[in-house]
């Protein structure tokens, strides 16, 4: 009776609130958040139109959240921001590449590329060794690096911003306006969702499936920046000199990565049953439940699916604004429909019909065929109003 009195005490106690719930590093976060969106509004808020307020108070809201329900990206942003703020202040103060080592070498928005695509690279194959031998430690190396890989990504894209303005005043542009620099944008954002839902799931060994296409992508874009010096940075054409570039292509990037993750889970669900079938034990040792990766699947599914359809609604209003008309059917245009109906349909199967399992699995790894047509091959083989973003 003494039990069951206690049980039914702690039912009925309520729980604590959700502020009551924050712990000193997230009021610091709080803190840290409203003072830079604080300085932002002091230095450049007398200029703002409407949407830019829009804009700040999105990143603000969105950060905090994120910030809170995933406390690993408070650290992240830390270690993001300040070394962006640093080269930025050792531009500002008249060092440059030739003068000063630690912009040579590591801040700059080229080199901390580089940085990146070590890391990453390294982190690819330490996955594969901890699929291969279940070994503790080579999986914590992995998700030590992706980590080091994501953050040095996003520090040179936040240090490429500043340089975009060095050489010319009116040349400085957000760096999502060529193919390399959408891919580094690609190569930093897939593998920080991935680091999410590898710890919200406990599925370490799907890093094995993942960052193997995030590597082809570090390959793809070492291409691009050593053959084809896509790396240097260049005036903004017309079409691209807008202020929604800065709304369309990274909510349209936080839906590739999604996508991207969503099928090769799907590669590891296939050949996890396929092993299951047959008896090996290999896989099965350290690859999480199909419950799991049918669960993941269809989580980044739905989040790349928000972010696309918003993206694709602000690229509407884009080419409005650009070329007259909402829509024109340009070929990327219309493989943007082809993605977004084909995703559709997933959710539609997967919430209405209750479709689970292979076929779901099947439908997630195909569909990656369809977003790499729309995110590469539009911009290698067609042409249309979207050929800015040719090779």
């Amino acid at each position: 009776m003494a039990n069951t009195r206690v049980e039914s005490w702690t039912e009925l106690s309520p729980e604590p609130s959700w502020w009551a719930q924050w712990k000193l590093r997230d009021w610091a976060w709080f803190a840290g958040l409203s003072v830079a969106a604080g300085i932002i509004l002091g230095l450049y808020g007398s200029s703002f139109g409407y949407w830019q307020f829009v804009v700040l108070g999105a990143w603000y809201g969105a950060l905090l959240v994120a910030g809170l329900a995933w406390r690993p990206v408070q650290l992240a942003s830390i270690g993001i921001v300040l070394p962006a703020l640093l080269a930025v202040w050792l531009y500002s103060i008249g060092q440059t590449t030739a003068n000063n080592m630690l912009l040579r070498d590591v801040l700059q928005g080229y080199a901390a590329v580089m940085w990146m695509s070590a890391l990453l690279l390294a982190a690819t194959a330490c996955y594969l060794f901890y699929l291969f031998s279940g070994r503790e430690r080579a999986g914590q190396w992995a998700t030590a690096l992706t980590w080091a890989g994501v953050i040095m990504g996003f520090i040179g894209l936040g240090v490429r911003w500043r340089e975009t303005y060095l050489g010319h005043p009116d040349w400085g542009h957000i760096p999502v306006s060529n193919l390399w620099e959408v891919l580094v944008l690609f190569c930093a954002s897939t593998p920080l969702f991935y680091l999410y839902y590898e710890k919200r799931n406990e599925a370490r060994a799907l890093g094995a499936f993942v960052m193997p296409l995030v590597a082809a992508g570090v390959g793809f874009l070492l291409w691009l920046t050593f053959a084809q010096h896509m790396d240097q940075i260049e005036p903004l054409i017309p079409a691209l000199q807008s202020f929604w570039m800065k709304l369309h292509v990274p909510m349209m990037f936080v839906g590739y990565a999604n996508f991207t993750i969503a099928s090769l889970v799907g590669v590891g669900y296939l050949l996890t049953e396929r092993s299951r079938r047959r008896g090996s034990v290999m896989l099965l040792r350290v690859m999480p439940s199909s419950e799991v990766m049918d669960d993941v699947m269809y989580k980044a599914i739905a989040l790349g699916f928000l972010f696309f359809t918003v993206a694709t609604i602000l690229g509407a209003v884009w080419a409005a604004k650009a070329w007259g008309g909402f829509w024109s059917w340009d070929p990327k245009e219309t493989w943007a429909l082809i993605v977004w109906l084909n995703y559709a349909g997933y959710l539609h199967a997967r919430v209405v019909k209750g479709w689970r399992g292979t076929a779901m699995a099947w439908w997630s790894f195909m569909s990656l065929w369809v977003v790499s047509f729309c995110f590469l091959g539009v911009n290698m083989f067609l042409s249309g109003l979207h050929s800015y973003g040719k090779l």
